[in-house]
């Protein structure tokens, strides 16, 4: 992820207007910490999140991750949000996180799409940080129709 900050204000991406560095599903660990906290990957970020994204920053860019809102994350099956909003988002934010993608993976039924990006959405605002928060769900449950709304 340092590389590629790096890379994008080597090559000037950041005077095209390029501002993000963001971080799919992978990053994080395959279970939370003691406290129910969201972690990153150690191998893959042994000096933590908070230092990177204070690097990051450091080259005058904003830098993302993702989340989903179920109880597993899409492509590896990593801790998902559901149920954690406010920790999740809490944690985020004392990272230093510009901005959430939050998927729609592993969702217990019974529960809107809408309902979840809200409720989410609330637990972002509360930290004080201004978060991107950025909703995907595959199209399925319609969010052209209402995700402008999700505040």
């Amino acid at each position: 992820v340092r590389e590629i900050a790096d890379a994008m204000i080597e090559q000037g991406m950041d005077k095209l207007g390029y501002e993000y560095v963001l971080m799919d599903d992978c990053w994080s660990a395959k279970e939370r910490d003691s406290e129910g906290r969201l972690q990153p990957n150690k191998l893959r970020f042994p000096s933590g999140m908070k230092a990177l994204a204070d690097y990051v920053h450091s080259k005058g860019l904003k830098i993302g991750l993702y989340t989903c809102v179920g109880t597993l994350t899409c492509k590896n099956k990593l801790p998902g949000s559901f149920g954690h909003f406010d920790i999740d988002a809490k944690t985020v934010a004392e990272w230093g996180m510009d901005l959430v993608k939050a998927d729609f993976c592993h969702t217990p039924s019974g529960f809107r799409a809408r309902d979840l990006y809200t409720n989410y959405s609330r637990a972002l605002n509360a930290t004080g940080r201004h978060m991107v928060f950025s909703l995907c769900e595959w199209g399925s449950q319609n969010v052209s129709l209402w995700g402008g709304n999700v505040r």
